[in-house]
């Protein structure tokens, strides 16, 4: 929607000040920031932008529970600070029941904004059946992440073994990407860009060059893309 309202500079103020008062009493005085400036501003561009995910892919979900919450999880945590200091949009696979699985993902902070997409940090068992993947379709997988499109738009990042994975040939011509840990391909992202009102497109377009990419990961996994 042309003039709808999403992200402002307001957006990114909230957030600054939130980090140099992050306590309790601060945010309830400013609560009605939160709400306007973070989750309404969240809220409309997730409702927005289904149009467009339906279009890269049938099989994500766009709704409410996309936006993370801002409370943190403290319990084992040194730091005690209560609430997170950036805004993170996970769009996931209808078959996943957390973040551990193929998505597509914005993340706003001041000073550092984003998209990513792909699979952080999955389970041993998906972390093995995406490396089988690259072993058994490793034309497949050069097309997914060396693509022209692809390598343009945004670059693979993550943690990496040190070593080769056990139970792969060190020696294998692809042993570098087989030590990949995540497989995620971000792009940064300006804050002038972050506060466009044609954000849903813009984004949906660096989503789409991804789209061999998340095919592979799907299929790796076999869930349907």
């Amino acid at each position: 929607m042309a003039n709808r309202k999403y992200f402002t500079r307001n957006t990114f103020r909230f957030m600054s000040e939130l980090a140099d008062n992050n306590d309790r009493e601060w945010f309830a005085e400013n609560k009605h920031r939160y709400e306007a400036d973070i989750k309404d501003a969240s809220l409309s561009f997730i409702e927005d932008f289904a149009t467009h995910l339906k279009k890269l892919s049938p099989h994500f979900m766009a709704g409410p529970r996309s936006l993370f919450r801002i409370y943190r999880d403290v319990r084992f945590a040194k730091d005690k600070s209560p609430y997170k200091t950036h805004t993170g949009i996970h769009f996931r696979h209808e078959q996943s029941k957390s973040a551990h699985a193929p998505g597509y993902y914005l993340h706003l902070e001041p000073g550092s904004t984003f998209v990513g997409m792909g699979i952080w940090r999955p389970e041993s068992k998906a972390l093995r059946a995406i490396r089988d993947h690259i072993v058994a379709e490793p034309a497949a997988w050069k097309r997914a992440s060396r693509g022209e499109k692809f390598r343009d738009t945004v670059e693979l990042e993550g943690d990496k073994l040190s070593r080769p994975p056990k139970g792969f040939d060190p020696e294998h011509p692809l042993i570098e990407d087989l030590k990949w840990k995540d497989f995620i391909g971000t792009r940064r992202l300006s804050q002038s860009f972050a506060t466009s009102a044609d954000l849903p497109k813009e984004v949906a377009k660096i989503f789409k060059a991804g789209t061999p990419f998340m095919s592979f990961l799907c299929n790796a996994l076999g869930v349907p893309f």
